[in-house]
């Protein structure tokens, strides 16, 4: 067991995401609570990212496009190149968020320099994508393509936050059309915001389980989890199921509250290994998602005799 599934791993670091590159070597970086830069740090074991030098690696634009609301940054290495996935709103419009992705020019991606690439960008068919508030961007290989899966609010009044995926042309731009995966259909989806977002990957004996997060971002945080097959359309909705309850949810016992937006990792032996966020205290001071207190967690992934992912607090 690691020593920090007792505790608070990283402190105040939202939205955090962890990869382990074939070198062995490990990144994370996460949304801060200024929400105006990309941090990155690097270790050789999982458990040294704590102590690890943090490195900004990019600042939000002062004026226009990337100028606010930086948030829930992705590193991924695609056809032998660094890329970050991240959302931000205008400077001028901090609500006007939408996905971007960063370059990196050379093969470390802590000290080589990283070049903006713009705006995601949704294939030419597409009349939908990206044209609202979009975020929580993931991406994931399966059976040699790439799929992207996001988050974007629709509707007329209240919004809803859904989940839609599309294959990828390349690392900066869709191949395909935008396809609903989930829309929050259950009350635990559905406290303070109607929301699906935080999408994660995690693969297992021939099975994909797509993990995300609900509601607000308070102690009703939670993840739901959805599940294909591998040698499935991914892009046929009707393929994916859905769970009826959350998978991680508020634990007032173990005082873990509002736990999601998670990545999936390995450890040293190559067990899987869910980090994610949660807070410490119930009663939150201020708004939420102003509120500096969510702080990155670790736990191991444990399968249960059907196969499925199970995660515990």
């Amino acid at each position: 067991m690691l020593k920090e599934e007792k505790e608070i791993w990283i402190a105040q670091r939202a939205d955090p995401y962890v990869i382990r590159h074939t070198d062995g070597i490990y990144y994370f970086m996460a949304s801060v609570p200024a929400y105006d830069r990309i941090v990155l740090r690097s270790a050789e074991k999982l458990e040294e990212l704590a102590d690890a030098e943090e490195v900004t690696i990019w600042m939000k634009h002062e004026t226009g496009t990337m100028g606010n609301h930086i948030w829930a940054p992705e590193l991924h290495y695609i056809k032998g190149h660094w890329y970050i996935y991240f959302a931000a709103g205008d400077a001028e419009d901090k609500w006007h968020i939408r996905p971007y992705v960063l370059e990196c020019t050379g093969q470390n991606p802590m000290t080589d320099a990283w070049v903006e690439r713009g705006m995601m960008q949704c294939a030419p068919e597409d009349e939908f994508s990206f044209r609202s508030f979009s975020l929580d961007a993931t991406v994931f290989e399966n059976h040699g393509e790439y799929y992207y899966v996001w988050a974007e609010k629709v509707g007329v009044g209240k919004m809803i936050s859904n989940l839609y995926i599309a294959r990828m042309e390349s690392p900066v731009k869709l191949a395909t059309v935008q396809v609903l995966l989930t829309t929050p259909d259950y009350e635990w989806e559905r406290r303070g915001f109607w929301v699906n977002e935080g999408p994660a990957v995690l693969k297992h004996q021939g099975k994909i389980y797509l993990t995300y997060s609900a509601s607000d971002t308070g102690v009703n945080y939670c993840m739901g989890m959805l599940t294909a097959d591998e040698n499935a359309d991914l892009l046929d909705p009707e393929q994916w199921s859905k769970k009826r309850e959350p998978v991680l949810a508020t634990c007032r016992e173990k005082g873990i509250f509002g736990p999601g937006h998670n990545s999936f990792t390995t450890d040293a032996e190559g067990n899987p290994v869910l980090v994610f966020h949660a807070r410490t205290e119930e009663k939150i001071e201020g708004d939420p998602l102003y509120n500096p207190n969510r702080h990155a967690m670790l736990r191991h992934v444990i399968f249960g005799i059907d196969g499925e992912p199970r995660f515990f607090l």
